[in-house]
């Protein structure tokens, strides 16, 4: 069985060699779609991760009137530590909020130092949120009544750019799984026109082996095998892409993204799931195209 097994494995080896140009169109068709998969992949895994953040971000920032006395913001703190779900509350003096905004910002905004200084005192409020509690509905609750008290400038939660980015989120992965849909299917028919022709120049030594008993089988591995081939061959490129590109992706903007307390899936992570998930992908493409091939000239 190992001998028959390497016999087959010989065949598609040959068959992709005589097929050059072809195997060539094939396995290009899965690159381009495993390029793509992979940035789809990408996009998708990173936005997730920043959307999950900002949700366990569960802080309500209470921004203090301007000309509040140090008694009044005091009052307004012991008003704050009573609503409910509140954990924790910490101040946040103004000239830690510019010192945030430089580093994010850069050099031009210190512009806006000392008395120009036009930011807010904030309190930060830490919710307690149950497991079997809406994050959201908790954390809008908290904001609401947080805006009722006196000396309160504004309340922010971060709850319309959760919203944004979970929109966004959606868009991506319905619009990048139509794309992705549509390229597998463009791949999956060139590698069955690949797969064909060599069943075509086959033909008369596929009818001879019937005659002579060989069972369906045994016939259908070497294309089998070959479509895998395609498939490993067209995942090549953009698995080098993925283990070479995501780290220098990564630490181009993972270090904003810090600055503003979110981050980016770690390359440890990121890289070994989806590099074997195209891989898989490709093989599943190749020998997908090949299985259709075969049903269409091959009696099963």
């Amino acid at each position: 069985m190992i001998r028959t097994f390497f016999r087959h494995l010989g065949e598609s080896l040959k068959s992709l060699q005589r097929n050059g140009w072809m195997t060539i169109a094939s396995s290009s068709a899965v690159t381009i779609t495993l390029i793509l998969v992979g940035v789809f992949l990408g996009v998708i895994f990173n936005v997730n991760r920043i959307v999950q953040e900002i949700e366990d971000d569960v802080n309500v920032n209470i921004y203090i009137a301007t000309g509040t006395t140090k008694p009044e913001m005091d009052k307004l703190k012991s008003e704050l530590e009573v609503i409910p779900n509140v954990e924790k509350v910490t101040f946040s003096g103004k000239e830690e909020q510019y010192k945030k905004l430089v580093a994010a910002m850069g050099d031009d905004w210190k512009l806006m130092d000392g008395d120009s200084n036009p930011l807010f005192d904030v309190y930060i409020l830490s919710t307690k949120v149950d497991a079997k509690e809406d994050k959201k509905a908790v954390v809008k609750e908290v904001a609401d009544k947080a805006k009722e008290l006196t000396h309160v400038q504004k309340v922010d939660y971060g709850g319309l750019q959760t919203e944004n980015l979970l929109g966004i989120s959606k868009s991506v992965k319905l619009w990048g799984s139509i794309a992705a849909g549509l390229l597998l299917f463009v791949a999956i028919f060139i590698i069955n026109n690949t797969i064909r022709i060599t069943i075509l120049s086959r033909q008369r030594e596929i009818q001879i082996m019937r005659l002579v008993g060989a069972r369906n089988g045994f016939i259908r591995w070497p294309f089998f095998l070959e479509g895998a081939w395609v498939g490993i061959l067209g995942a090549i490129v953009p698995v080098l892409m993925i283990v070479l590109g995501y780290p220098i992706v990564f630490n181009l903007l993972n270090p904003q993204l810090i600055q503003s307390d979110y981050s980016m899936v770690a390359v440890k992570d990121f890289v070994p799931q989806v590099a074997t998930l195209l891989t898989f992908i490709g093989i599943f493409i190749g020998s997908l195209g090949s299985i259709i091939s075969m049903r269409r000239f091959l009696k099963f």
